[in-house]
């Protein structure tokens, strides 16, 4: 997906010898007859810009291995917004790898098939992050509507198949480059991500506008319910909208956060080619890729279950001043 923003310094050798019109043999120099010349020993000049996308993604590949390791080792931790939890950290760890590996197959091994296979990577795993994202999002709006029902079998069943769901469509995404989709027999067809064709990035990107509007409704539906559960116990009224009040500004600090990150790429890559400079790419794709840095935050460490796991674990204690109150998918 960014394989192609680090140039090709790569310079063909010359021939080291030619047949003169008499057809004798001229022979170079003994001094210059390396086979390596002296421009091909310079060092491949590194861009800052990569430089910081293989930072992201080392903090982002960190970040989500500890919290997939808690999932893991937590057996308590099983309900349905910690499955989808889970999947959301396995997606941002393969995209923080998959930046990992973009840096290193674009500065050591160059070549149609990595690239294909980098692109591929990048597309499944970030696809799969702003799905699990989505899936979080109607999963907390199910707990408020269907309130009564949520905790059952079928919710759990109903979580699995969409997890599964989510992987296969994203798989499909992220092996459409390698089975021919993609625009390196014709560079005039590139999109600002080579090697996807400018038809393929357009999709992505009206795919992400769609996701992007389809979450605005469900929070602002989960808004109104939240509001409506405040005024129907009157008993806690001070306290209800107090904490209705601070549930919708982490919601709407949610929604910003992920439109902040994406939006910029996603209208860039509409209007955007292969033609435009190369630094305005670097400057959507970087804010992109730390959404991955954000979700841990935002969708785990923020989870009082998670923190106690996470404290029990670093120290074999948790802090008396954290909630012992059981965390619903409803809770921001």
């Amino acid at each position: 997906m960014i394989h192609s923003f680090a140039a090709a310094m790569s310079n063909e050798l010359q021939n080291t010898s030619s047949l003169n019109a008499a057809g004798t043999l001229n022979f170079p120099d003994v001094q210059n007859s390396s086979p390596v010349q002296t421009q091909d020993l310079r060092p491949l000049a590194v861009s800052p810009w990569d430089i910081a996308l293989c930072v992201t993604g080392t903090l982002i590949s960190c970040e989500n291995a500890i919290v997939i390791a808690i999932l893991f080792y937590t057996p308590t931790l099983r309900a349905p917004m910690f499955i989808l939890i889970g999947s959301l950290a396995f997606a941002d760890l393969v995209a923080g790898l998959g930046l990992i590996l973009n840096f290193i197959f674009v500065y050591i091994l160059n070549s149609e098939l990595v690239t294909l296979f980098s692109v591929g990577l990048l597309i499944a795993a970030f696809s799969a992050s702003i799905l699990n994202i989505l899936a979080i999002t109607v999963d907390r709006y199910l707990s408020l509507y269907n309130a009564l029902t949520y905790h059952t079998e079928r919710t759990v069943t109903f979580t699995y198949v969409s997890v599964v769901v989510i992987w296969l469509v994203c798989i499909v995404l992220g092996l459409l480059p390698v089975l021919g989709w993609n625009c390196l027999r014709n560079e005039a067809s590139c999109s600002i991500c080579r090697p996807v064709t400018k038809s393929n990035a357009v999709v992505l990107a009206v795919t992400f506008l769609l996701v992007f509007a389809l979450m605005m409704q469900l929070y602002l539906q989960i808004c109104k319910i939240a509001f409506r559960h405040a005024q129907q116990i009157a008993v806690q009224n001070q306290f209800m909208a107090i904490s209705t009040t601070k549930g919708v500004c982490t919601l709407s600090a949610i929604l910003c956060t992920f439109a902040m990150c994406w939006l910029p790429f996603a209208m860039y890559s509409i209007v955007a080619d292969s033609s435009y400079p190369i630094i305005y790419t670097y400057a959507t794709v970087l804010p992109a890729t730390c959404n991955s840095v954000i979700n841990p935050i935002i969708y785990a460490f923020r989870n009082p279950d998670i923190q106690k796991s996470l404290w029990l674990a670093c120290c074999g204690c948790f802090p008396t001043n954290l909630s012992l109150r059981p965390r619903t998918s409803s809770d921001v």
